[in-house]
């Protein structure tokens, strides 16, 4: 999961709702009538990030290659206030199904469970809700183990330990709490680090920077900052190159679109965890092509994820970077 830091009003959240991408192919056996392409919709986190368009172009291609159509819909920013009416007009329409990623796990729960009550099959691709059993499937990334592979890149670079802080979005955000939960249970149980716990820039890369150089003040013998998504990546570089602590303290970063490659190769974050969005995306049409089916599905199902350093970006880490397009 990626987010956003736009400030937007409800109605511009809603109007960034138009479909972006519709794929269709030939006639497949399931569908709301007999013979019909099944209809499909992508809902995405956040409109244009990197990591759903990645996560699109799987499902746009698995959709493709089945004879399913879809419909790419998405908020302006990663809201549930802005989310929730998109979903509330996309039930309304009665699709086969909906690919969702949730943007809060409570306010998401009750209009994703009343999509499912109404016949709509419901696969969750990288977030989830409180309560997913309505779900015919839920596809996400190891993100605990990301967040623990994240605090063994930082003591890679921080051989001899310290204080290690880790900037996130907003608590409620299942990926993102499973990013942190899995860099705390590294940090604390290796007694050479100091854990300064976590803090929330609210996907605002300006208030990243705020909130790293207030802890670089307080705590300026900091050596490792894990930047739980690309927006807290992109803030906290910044936050750190205005005290002047490039060569000290060592960030780490989740997700690997564009701007988050660009730092990496200019040597302002040392790591980054990338996810598989497109191998989310084509497993989540599958199982939702199998729930219109009828056919058993998995419930859950967890995609690795790649470290990626200056070293590896042009060999096996390149085909982990985001796509910005299809």
């Amino acid at each position: 999961m990626k987010l956003t830091p736009r400030f937007t009003l409800l109605a511009a959240g809603i109007l960034a709702a138009t479909s972006l991408t519709a794929c269709s192919g030939g006639t497949a056996s399931a569908g709301g009538a007999a013979g019909a392409a099944p209809k499909l919709v992508f809902i995405q986190g956040v409109a244009g990030d990197e990591f759903y368009v990645s996560m699109g172009c799987g499902i746009d291609a698995a959709a493709k290659s089945a004879g399913a159509t879809v419909n790419t819909q998405g908020p302006a920013k990663f809201d549930p206030t802005l989310q929730k009416p998109i979903v509330d007009s996309v039930t309304a329409a009665k699709p086969d199904a909906i690919l969702i990623a949730p943007t809060d796990v409570a306010a998401m729960q009750a209009p994703l469970k009343a999509a499912a009550a109404a016949g709509i099959k419901v696969v969750l691709v990288d977030t989830t809700v409180q309560d997913p059993a309505f779900a015919a499937s839920a596809i996400s990334s190891d993100n605990k183990g990301g967040g623990l592979e994240a605090f063994k890149a930082i003591k890679g670079l921080n051989p001899n330990g310290g204080k290690v802080l880790v900037i996130s979005t907003d608590p409620g955000i299942s990926t993102a709490d499973a990013r942190v939960a899995g860099f705390e249970e590294g940090a604390k149980a290796d007694s050479a680090f100091t854990y300064l716990g976590v803090q929330y820039s609210h996907n605002d890369p300006a208030e990243a920077a705020r909130l790293v150089s207030a802890a670089l003040a307080k705590d300026p013998d900091i050596v490792g900052v894990f930047a739980a998504n690309t927006f807290a990546a992109e803030g906290t570089a910044t936050g750190i190159r205005q005290a002047g602590k490039q060569d000290q303290v060592k960030i780490v970063g989740f997700d690997a679109g564009p701007a988050q490659v660009k730092q990496l190769k200019d040597g302002v974050v040392q790591a980054l965890i990338a996810q598989e969005p497109a191998s989310i995306g084509t497993q989540g049409v599958e199982q939702a092509l199998k729930a219109i089916k009828g056919e058993s599905t998995e419930k859950d199902i967890q995609t690795g994820f790649k470290q990626i350093t200056a070293a590896n970006l042009t060999a096996e880490g390149a085909q982990y970077v985001y796509k910005s397009t299809c």
